[in-house]
């Protein structure tokens, strides 16, 4: 018996053919049935894996937290259950834009937050990467 739900499994091998990987991987893991945790989201389609918003931080910072939106919807949570969001930039410059970006769609939802800037993500094209811890209310909360 299993107590964690994993949504949108995948591996490696197939988001990352040019690279010789082979983990086993999901986009989300709901915990005990209450804590969800969705891996970090980048400009890039859910459902085809195609790099969007090449060369503009703001606009990637939009397809992760639209990302990040339907998959806690899938896990059975909503944008205003995140409790902590990591947001890692490629560049302190995109800070500015990737946040306004950020805080219209987390507005009134009061996460705690970490940013960090780091020298690189997975593909040299994606500039943001956004991850988030969210919980699934009780009945009565939803």
């Amino acid at each position: 018996m299993t107590t964690h739900k994993r949504i949108r499994p995948f591996n490696t091998r197939d988001t990352y053919p040019e690279q010789k990987l082979d983990n086993d991987l999901c986009h989300v893991v709901v915990a005990r049935g209450a804590m969800v945790f969705v891996r970090g989201q980048v400009g890039q389609d859910l459902d085809t894996a195609a790099s969007v918003a090449i060369g503009d931080a703001a606009g990637q910072a939009e397809q992760a937290m639209h990302n990040i939106k339907v998959l806690l919807e899938e896990a059975g949570s909503r944008l205003e259950h995140i409790c902590k969001i990591n947001i890692y930039l490629t560049d302190p410059r995109y800070r500015e834009a990737v946040y306004r970006v950020v805080g219209r769609w987390l507005k009134g939802v009061f996460p705690v937050s970490t940013g960090l800037v780091v020298s690189a993500l997975a593909r040299p094209e994606w500039l943001v990467e956004i991850d988030v811890t969210a919980v699934i209310p009780d009945e009565g909360s939803r």
